[in-house]
C-alpha cells in the first residue's frame, strides 16, 4: 500500500474504504460479510475508512467491527455531521453524539460537514455557531480534523474552501468529471493551500466499469496494458499527487484485492502519454452518446442572469451516457440546490453565452431542451420543496 499525507504529516492509505454500500442481509448491514472485507483492507494496508450518519447502518457496523478486532487506534474514522437535517445549534451535539455512540469511540478522526452545494449552506452553520462547536470539539480531541464533502459547482466549492481553515475536503472526481462540480480547478486550489483532498465516486458509482461503451472497453483492452476498466479509472487518479485519498465502495473480498493490488502499484506520475491518449478514447467514445458538445470551458460564463450553463449542459448529457435518473440527480445536487437559483428559466435570451462559445452552441435553443428534459413536473416539484427544506430558516 502507498501513502500520502494528511494535512498534519499523517500518512493515509491512497485507497480508503468507502462504507456506504456494505451487503444487505434483510434490513441490517451484512456484519459478517463486512467484517471480513474490512479486514481484509485493514491486513491489505488500507487505514482510512469513510462512512456518514445517513448510511444505513454503516456507522453502527463499522463501530462494531473495529471493537470486536481491537483496532480502533490502527485506523482512521471518517465520518459526516447532516447538515442538511439541522436547524439550531443543539441539533449538532444530538447527532455527533449519536455519531460516537454508533462507532463506539471516543473521538472521529475526520469529521465532514456533509454534501455541502453551496456556500448558503456553510454560512447557515455558521449562524447557528458551528465555528465554536468546532473549536470546542477539537480541543476535547473529539475531533482530530475538520473538513467538508461537496456535490455543487467549482465557484461555490472555492467560496467554500476559502472561507475557512480546513483540515481536508472531499469531492466527486474522475476521468468524466474533470470539469464539473469542484473539477479540476477546485482539486488543484485545495492542493496549493496544503488542505487534503479525498475522492468519491472515482468510478461513477461503478459506471465507468459496468456502463462502459464497447468501443471504449476495446480502446482499453488493445492498449496492452492488461487492466481492468476499474484500474484504468483509479490509477488515473493515483496518478495525480493532488490527490489524497480515493474512496471505494467495495462489497466483496476480491474487489478489496484488486484494489489493493492497484493502490500498491500506481504512484504519482506513472501513466504515460499513451495511457492518457486511452483515456481521452475512452471520453470520446462515452460523450458520442451527448446531446450538446459543451467542454466545460465555461467561456460562456458568468451569466448576467445566473444561468449555469455548463452545469445544466453536463446533467442534459448524463442523460443519455448514463441514464435519466442519473442525470436528473446530478442536476438537483449541482444546479437545484444552491441557494441563488441558476435553473434555464432564467434565460431573457440576451445571446451574450452565444457570441463567446468556441463550440458554436446554439445556447439558448439547448437551454430550453435540457430544462424540458431534466425538470420534468415531478422533479421540479421534488426539487422545489428540498430547496425549501435546505434553505429554511436556522434557528438557535
Amino acid at each position: 500500500m502507498q501513502y500520502r499525507n494528511d494535512k498534519y504529516g499523517n500518512p493515509l492509505s491512497i485507497l480508503g474504504f468507502g462504507c456506504m454500500r456494505f451487503t444487505r442481509k434483510g434490513n441490517a448491514v451484512d456484519i459478517d460479510k463486512a467484517e471480513k472485507e474490512i479486514m481484509a483492507a485493514y491486513n491489505n494496508g488500507v487505514n482510512y475508512f469513510d462512512t456518514a450518519y445517513i448510511y444505513p447502518g454503516s456507522e453502527a457496523a463499522i463501530g462494531e467491527i473495529f471493537e470486536r478486532n481491537q483496532i480502533r487506534d490502527r485506523i482512521n474514522i471518517a465520518t459526516k455531521l447532516p447538515q442538511y437535517m439541522i436547524s439550531n445549534a443543539s441539533a449538532i451535539d444530538r447527532y455527533f453524539n449519536e455519531e460516537l455512540a454508533r462507532l463506539r469511540t471516543d473521538h472521529v478522526d475526520y469529521y465532514l460537514m456533509h454534501h455541502l452545494t453551496d456556500i448558503a449552506m456553510w454560512e447557515k452553520l455558521k449562524s447557528i455557531g458551528i465555528l465554536d462547536w468546532i473549536k470546542a470539539r477539537k480541543e476535547s480531541g473529539e475531533i482530530r480534523n475538520i473538513g467538508f464533502s461537496y456535490h455543487g459547482n467549482t465557484e461555490n466549492f472555492l467560496k467554500i474552501l476559502n472561507d475557512y481553515d480546513w483540515d481536508m475536503c472531499q469531492i466527486q472526481y474522475n476521468y468524466l468529471d474533470e470539469v464539473s462540480q469542484a473539477g479540476r480547478d477546485g482539486l488543484k486550489a485545495a492542493y496549493e493551500k496544503g488542505i487534503p483532498v479525498v475522492i468519491m465516486e472515482p468510478l461513477r458509482g461503478g459506471k465507468l466499469v459496468n456502463m462502459l461503451p464497447e468501443e471504449a472497453k476495446k480502446a482499453m483492452a488493445d492498449s496492452g496494458r492488461n487492466w481492468s476498466p476499474a484500474e484504468w479509472g483509479l490509477r488515473w487518479l493515483y496518478d495525480q499527487p493532488e490527490v489524497t485519498v480515493v474512496l471505494s465502495g467495495m462489497n466483496s473480498e476480491a474487489m478489496v484485492y484488486e484494489n489493493c493490488r492497484t493502490a500498491s502499484e500506481t504512484p504519482a506520475g506513472s501513466f504515460t502519454p499513451e495511457d492518457f491518449a486511452v483515456i481521452e478514447t475512452v471520453k470520446e467514445k462515452i460523450n458520442e452518446k451527448e446531446k450538446v458538445g459543451c467542454t466545460g470551458c465555461r467561456y460562456c460564463m458568468p451569466c448576467p442572469k445566473g444561468v449555469d450553463i455548463p452545469g445544466i449542459f453536463r446533467c442534459y448529457n448524463t442523460m443519455y451516457t448514463e441514464s435519466k435518473t442519473a442525470g436528473r440527480f446530478q442536476f438537483a445536487q449541482t444546479v437545484g440546490l444552491t441557494r441563488e437559483p441558476a435553473f434555464a428559466t432564467q434565460c431573457v435570451q440576451c445571446g451574450k453565452c452565444e457570441q463567446h462559445c468556441p463550440q458554436s452552441i446554439p445556447i439558448r435553443e439547448k437551454l430550453k431542451e435540457a430544462d424540458k428534459a431534466l425538470r420534468p413536473l415531478p422533479y421540479r416539484i421534488g426539487i422545489n420543496a428540498a430547496r425549501a427544506f435546505m434553505f429554511r430558516k436556522a434557528s438557535k
